[in-house]
């Protein structure tokens, strides 16, 4: 149950002319917010706004939606926002005209991922830290698309709240319409509390929508981010590949309706997931992907590692299945999470 006090009294927000409805957004992550997580998300319903995983502005013109695992999606996974990857203004619009061919909802540009392959190409963190180029890129994707424009961030490399500040009303100036807030800094790992209540600032001083992500696992965990941040919504990423439900719950949950729990059963889920893979995906791009999504939904069992282990040892997705069917048979019954968090 939810306090009386929930915060959550708003039903939706605004993303330019879409109106997020619930406001749950799918976190863009790489290797996982692909068709077959997003479709298996879908079946429980609950999200407001589908993410895909990044892409690099300077490929996706080139890439063909019907072969590639960026692009490849089902007319259930709607409304889908874009997030783009860009080192330099000049990969800007062919990349957006691109994704307004594909029929985007929303783009969204990474400014928080902090990887050292993502950094040396001076994109996501690299460009946040760049005020010049930062400004440059922002301003060209305005001016290229009318679509709803979004940025995701994180804190900064260490709580400066005046830098902070400015950077967040220089993205507002140029035209951003929402931003999603990943609460911690720069180069904190997940097992790092997220600072909500610091995130939350931006609700001070900003007059757009800001939705925020990081550390949401529950039903709680979303009431207690809410209560700290005053966000407009929340944005929910590993959790997601662990408990696909997870949407459902936490709308039904915040909304005070009294639905019936989602029936979960977990191998159906994960063959669904392999059949997505099987169906949709190229054959050398399907067991990566299979393994990424295992190392997460794996965390459902006590002995999850087990599972985990043994599809990250398998070669095709036949192996990977059948070891996965061994373990399920085994371990029934000692499910972690059956219903909602």
């Amino acid at each position: 149950m939810v306090p009386e006090s929930s915060p959550m009294t708003k039903e939706s927000f605004r993303l330019g002319n879409l109106e997020i409805r619930p406001p749950l957004v799918l976190a863009p992550m790489a290797g996982l917010t692909h068709s077959a997580l997003r479709s298996i998300i879908a079946q429980f319903g609950g999200v407001g706004l589908y993410s895909t995983e990044m892409l690099s502005a300077k490929s996706i013109p080139f890439e063909n939606p019907e072969k590639s695992p960026y692009l490849i999606r089902t007319a259930r996974e709607t409304p889908l926002s874009y997030q783009l990857l860009v080192g330099q203004a000049s990969h800007v619009r062919p990349a957006v005209e691109r994704l307004e061919e594909l029929g985007a909802a929303a783009i969204d540009l990474n400014l928080g991922c902090g990887a050292p392959k993502v950094r040396k190409l001076g994109c996501g963190i690299a460009l946040w830290e760049d005020e010049d180029r930062l400004k440059e890129v922002v301003w060209k994707i305005r001016v290229s698309t009318d679509l709803p424009f979004t940025a995701k961030i994180r804190l900064g490399p260490c709580l400066d709240r005046a830098m902070f500040r400015r950077r967040l009303l220089l993205l507002e100036a140029l035209g951003l319409d929402a931003l999603y807030i990943h609460a911690r800094l720069d180069r904190e790992p997940f097992s790092r509390k997220p600072r909500w209540e610091w995130a939350g600032l931006a609700k001070q001083w900003l007059g757009i929508p800001i939705i925020i992500n990081g550390g949401i696992f529950s039903l709680e965990d979303a009431t207690r981010c809410l209560a700290q941040s005053n966000a407009d919504g929340l944005m929910i990423g590993r959790a997601a590949a662990i408990m696909p439900w997870i949407f459902s719950c936490i709308a039904s949950g915040l909304s005070g309706l009294s639905s019936p729990p989602p029936q979960i059963d977990l191998p159906a889920i994960y063959h669904s997931f392999c059949h997505g893979l099987i169906s949709r995906f190229p054959q050398e791009r399907r067991i990566g992907r299979l393994k990424e999504f295992t190392h997460y939904f794996s965390r459902n069992y006590p002995f999850g590692n087990r599972l985990a282990m043994a599809v990250q040892g398998s070669t095709s997705m036949s192996e990977a299945m059948e070891k996965a069917d061994r373990f399920f048979e085994k371990n029934r019954g000692t499910e972690r999470f059956k219903g909602c968090p």
